[in-house]
């Protein structure tokens, strides 16, 4: 299914959560471990809203180059996408999660894997905060159903053409798939989020790389 949101005229906010809420509708009525796949990580929030709505209660395990973890207040470039994984544990709620009926995850029940490219105010926040922080070999998964949620650039940037904000010296994208067939194998994933956060392909190549890329993801689902 492909989500064709009704767009307000006004401001992102306003769009962004008119996005989010067709997002959570599909997801509240695809039944049992949907996949998603998105241009990038602020919708993984409306995954989480659309599985509350089916009446699961998720956790969070999070593969990212990224921390992702800004506010408004810490982010100096104002990109919302590096604030994806703090709105959805409850950050500026009247902005974000309160607009399309997200309960926040607490924090204590967020793992984020890897992470290899994290600002000072993000370091700061890991160290005094909640959310674990694990490498992508090691990862587990808090108690209960959980998101699955993969942003690709965690991959390492050599085998992942184009990507918006790419990172190396990361896992291979074997290492990360083996990561996510162990998280899959506790029968508790209740979706999985595939962001893609990627520029335009420049030509055929790049989109037989990501093509492929995608299917091995895919085929360890079905």
């Amino acid at each position: 299914m492909t989500v064709h949101p009704v767009f307000p005229a006004a401001g992102h906010w306003d769009r962004l959560a008119a996005e989010y809420d067709a997002v959570a509708a599909a997801v509240a009525g695809a039944g049992p471990a949907p996949l998603i796949i998105s241009g990038d990580c602020l919708i993984a929030g409306a995954v989480v809203a659309g599985l509350q709505r089916a009446g699961s209660d998720p956790a969070v395990v999070w593969f990212d180059a990224h921390a992702d973890l800004h506010t408004l207040d810490s982010s100096t470039s104002g990109y919302l996408g590096g604030m994806s994984l703090r709105l959805v544990t409850g950050a500026h709620p009247e902005e974000y999660g309160n607009r399309f009926g997200l309960r926040a995850v607490a924090p204590g029940r967020a793992v984020l894997a890897d992470a290899r490219d994290a600002d000072p105010a993000e370091v700061d926040y890991l160290a005094t905060g909640a959310i674990r922080r694990l490498p992508v070999e090691t990862v587990t998964a808090p108690p209960g159903p959980f998101l699955l949620h993969v942003d690709l650039d965690v991959i390492d940037a050599g085998e992942v053409p184009r990507l918006r904000f790419p990172v190396p010296g990361g896992p291979s994208a074997g290492d990360v798939l083996d990561a996510c067939e162990r998280l899959l194998a506790t029968g508790r994933v209740a979706a999985v989020h595939i962001a893609c956060p990627w520029l335009p392909a420049a030509d055929e190549g790049e989109r037989a790389i990501r093509a492929r890329l995608l299917t091995r993801f895919t085929d360890l689902l079905s």
